[in-house]
């Protein structure tokens, strides 16, 4: 590897920074925001659960219209850059106003719900494809960007450590036992820290990897070429279901401990002591990666990661020490799957160029954005219509049928979703050799 294509510490640490901004916010949104709508802001489930699937319609036109526009972007600072400061002070505004709650009338409460989402995923939008694409040309080289994409999620659980261990101290701290004071107050703080670290990625790093010279701006065959690039689409669908997995499984962490285990307070430690594994698992991609290939170690750790998913019904509630060693298993297997995708799709920003002769980075992870909003739809949709159908109430004692359902929901149905991401990844064709091969073709054609 010669030197320009090798990153510095620094730039690939100022870069994971990002990441841990965006979690600042997505931690929020997967951890959260569902327990928020049902038990502070008293939106009924079901009512949420068609919230997040209704706001994703939107992203299905908004993800792709701001890569197109990232695509586009020229300016001093690059494409991707200038988005990390431009996009921070509306994040860190909407960001305390959705976790707002006025007093209104039921329908007044839901529009001012769906006002302040869509308006956050779009914000969030704005500034996540920019980052998520600025990794894509960084360094024209795959393992390199594996490096990258390891600090990256490194870095970007730091993000939810922060708020898996933090949120509900500090929300007790603001509120003084008024948990809809707390909760406004925390996602102030934490909009201030995520503008300082945004303007920390701006700061340390550099854009490398420019378009091919002779390419022509055109819409129709960016769009074309994404939709015939079949690696992207598998990874479309890979990324749909991890998502959903995460998203279904978080959200119901609230519910588990404060309805099944009878101590609310126990869910920060479960949480943070996953992260902490998390942490740990991804640590070890870049070494098992060039041990395994990104594939192989994928479908690896998402096959053991369902079967540890499932496990995690037949456990009894008396065993804490168990819930919270399973939990850590399976934390510490699946991380990897997260550097891994986001690395998969550089290469499949690599491989269109390679094919078609054009480059189009931003709408490349548009898809991978757009992946992660689906996979909150789906998970985040799915959480709420299965509450209400296993007859949740708010507030109360709980049925054993609803117990049963919160179980279920922390097993069995996230592990379906695990299980279908692993099947598409065995069709998914860029292994490290492969990448080897185009890598070379590309470093040919345009020294050229």
């Amino acid at each position: 590897m010669n030197n320009h294509t090798r990153l510095s510490i620094k730039e690939k640490i100022g870069y994971g920074l990002g990441d841990t901004a965006s979690n600042l916010y997505f931690q929020m949104y997967i951890n959260f925001l569902m327990f928020f709508y049902t038990d502070i802001f008293g939106i009924p489930a079901a009512v949420v659960g068609t919230l997040f699937i209704v706001s994703r319609f939107w992203d299905a036109v908004n993800d792709p219209i701001m890569g197109i526009i990232a695509d586009r972007t020229n300016t001093k600072w690059g494409k991707f850059r200038p988005y990390l400061i431009w996009m921070m002070i509306p994040m860190a505004i909407i960001g305390v106003l959705m976790f707002t709650t006025p007093d209104l009338s039921m329908t007044g409460k839901i529009v001012y719900a769906y006002i302040t989402y869509i308006a956050m995923m779009m914000a969030y939008t704005a500034s996540n494809i920019p980052y998520s694409a600025l990794m894509g040309v960084l360094s024209p080289n795959s393992l390199e960007r594996t490096s990258v994409s390891t600090f990256r999620f490194v870095l970007a659980f730091a993000g939810a450590f922060i708020i898996q261990g933090a949120t509900l101290p500090m929300v007790e701290f603001f509120g003084k036992g008024n948990q809809a004071v707390g909760f406004p107050v925390t996602m102030g703080v934490y909009g201030v820290l995520a503008m300082v670290l945004f303007y920390a990625t701006f700061a340390t790093t550099k854009e490398r990897v420019q378009p091919p010279a002779k390419q022509e701006t055109s819409l129709k065959n960016d769009l074309k070429d994404l939709l015939n690039n079949r690696p992207w689409m598998i990874l479309l669908v890979m990324g749909i279901f991890t998502l959903g997995y995460v998203i279904l499984r978080s959200g119901t962490i609230m519910y588990y401990f404060k309805y099944y285990i009878g101590n609310e307070l126990l869910a920060s430690g479960f949480m943070v002591s996953g992260t902490v594994a998390v942490i740990a698992g991804v640590a070890c991609t870049q070494f098992l990666s060039k041990i395994l290939g990104k594939k192989k170690l994928y479908l690896i750790v998402m096959g053991l990661s369902s079967v540890l998913t499932i496990l995690f019904y037949y456990i009894p509630k008396e065993q804490i020490v168990l819930i919270f060693i399973v939990n850590i298993l399976t934390a510490f297997v699946m991380a990897p799957q997260a550097p891994l995708l986001w690395a998969m799709y550089a290469d499949t920003a690599d491989y269109s160029e390679w094919k078609n002769g054009r480059r189009a980075t931003g709408l490349v992870f548009s898809a991978a954005t757009f992946s992660q909003k689906f996979g909150m739809a789906i998970g985040g949709g799915l959480a709420g219509y299965l509450l209400a159908a296993f007859n949740f109430e708010p507030n109360v004692t709980q049925s054993p049928e609803t117990i049963t359902g919160i179980k279920l929901m922390m097993s069995y149905i996230p592990a379906i979703a695990t299980i279908i991401a692993t099947v598409a990844a065995i069709f998914y064709p860029l292994d490290d050799k492969t990448m080897e091969n185009i890598e070379s073709d590309l470093k040919t054609r345009n020294s050229e």
